[in-house]
């Protein structure tokens, strides 16, 4: 073997490396910054920027305004898929970044109702548009580019690993939200709750240094030696509009279960059953420090039995631990089953398709000058829908009075989800182009 060899060979593995920690890193920032509006909305935001609603009231328009943030994610999706195929994958990184960094310390700086008026809930939902912007394309850049940077056959456990910093990411929201809930009223309403949102600047400034240093995804550049195409969404819809439904389908559920379990689940146990905000988050927090650790396993385990199965389990165990284990235990009164229920989620069921999708959803897509604008889209309307899940389980369960309502909607969209999973390609042994 060549000097010149080695030293390739030793380049290329220092590049995959700095994409595993750059998406890692990226992908933390981006978590962070997002789950951390959604956890500390329901316990301030509603004094804060809505104090002239009753506290229904004030705490619908609070989600509505998280919602929000899931709205702007498909023209996100549209604008970066599109340049991400035109231009590449490693500037859209960079851009998504730094807009969901100042979006973010934005927030820590508005001045609430008391102090502006009506301008403070307008900008508030502004920014929060900002927000979800950016992670329409960001959540699909950096798992694209781990997949296409990957050796053939370890392309689930690259792209798993990259997700470890959803998992991080709530788990820093998690304990700066719970650290904001254990603060006294007076000291978290006035300052308090600003802190946590302008640490992303510090984030941001270490997520940007790191994203210099990555080279272009291979795949990509091979892909688009010649011309790339002018309208790579449409060519994406017409050559793999199964892989656009696919992946469109299943994030409704990925993204509902996530709001289910975590925003949903603190309005919930706070209004109907009391539970302190503290006591639930810390079940969060425990979740997510083990999801840490199984993202990575999710991951390579798919690399050996495949995607779908992975997938398919996490969609039905999820209804069925919905269904008859989550809202027994947060009923129980019994604050170990509370944390437990809140735990579990997080460590196991979410993480199960949140590793296995990173890659699966990325290989539907055979064609790499189209991948990113096909997968970005699809993810991003789907997830507008997902997003709505804790207006529309608050609607269901005001309408219906009981917790079945929520159950039954849940259990609707899991079912489509693993239809459009079972009926899709498995991808794992594929040759990713």
């Amino acid at each position: 073997m060549t000097v010149h060899t080695l030293q390739g060979d030793a380049r290329v593995r220092t590049q995959r490396r700095r994409v595993l920690i750059s998406g890692t890193i990226g992908t933390t920032i981006e978590y962070f910054d997002f789950l951390l509006f959604g956890l500390i909305a329901p316990v301030v935001f509603n004094q804060l920027f809505f104090p002239q609603a009753d506290p229904l009231v004030g705490t619908i328009a609070v989600l509505a305004t998280f919602a929000v943030g899931y709205v702007a994610r498909p023209l996100g999706g549209l604008v970066f898929g599109h340049f991400g195929d035109r231009v590449g994958r490693k500037p859209i990184m960079f851009v998504t970044l730094v807009l969901m960094g100042a979006a973010t310390t934005g927030i820590g700086l508005l001045p609430t109702y008391a102090a502006i008026g009506v301008a403070a809930p307008i900008l508030l939902t502004l920014l929060r548009c900002v927000q979800g912007f950016a992670l329409g394309g960001e959540t699909v850049g950096a798992t694209i580019m781990a997949t296409e940077s990957a050796p053939q056959g370890k392309r689930g456990g690259y792209a798993g690993t990259i997700q470890i910093g959803g998992a991080l990411g709530s788990v820093l929201a998690s304990l700066a939200a719970a650290l904001v809930a254990s603060m006294p009223t007076e000291d978290a309403l006035a300052w308090g709750w600003r802190v946590p949102f302008l640490l992303s600047a510090v984030l941001v400034v270490v997520g940007v240094y790191v994203r210099t240093r990555i080279d272009e995804s291979p795949v990509f550049r091979n892909a688009v030696r010649e011309a790339p195409p002018k309208a790579p969404l449409l060519v994406a819809l017409r050559e793999e509009p199964k892989a656009c439904l696919t992946v469109f389908l299943c994030v409704i559920t990925e993204t509902s279960m996530l709001q289910l379990f975590t925003v949903y689940a603190l309005v919930y146990g706070g209004r109907e059953l009391g539970i302190p905000t503290s006591v639930m988050l810390n079940g969060v927090l425990i979740g997510n420090i083990v999801g840490i650790a199984m993202n990575p396993l999710f991951g390579r385990l798919s690399d050996f039995i495949g995607r779908r199965i992975l997938i398919a389990s996490s969609l039905v165990i999820g209804a069925l631990y919905t269904a008859f284990a989550f809202f027994p235990m947060l009923a129980s009164g019994n604050t170990v089953l509370i944390v437990l229920a809140l735990a579990i989620p997080p460590a196991l069921i979410q993480t199960m398709i949140f590793a296995t999708e990173a890659s699966f959803f990325a290989e539907l897509f055979r064609g790499a000058a189209r991948r990113f604008s096909g997968l970005a889209v699809s993810r991003q309307v789907g997830g507008v829908i997902g997003g709505l899940f804790p207006l529309i389980a608050a609607g269901a369960y005001a309408a219906a009075g009981s917790v079945w309502a929520v159950v039954g909607y849940y259990a609707a969209i899991s079912v489509v989800s693993l239809a459009a999973v079972l009926s899709a390609r498995e991808t794992h042994r594929e040759v990713l182009g």
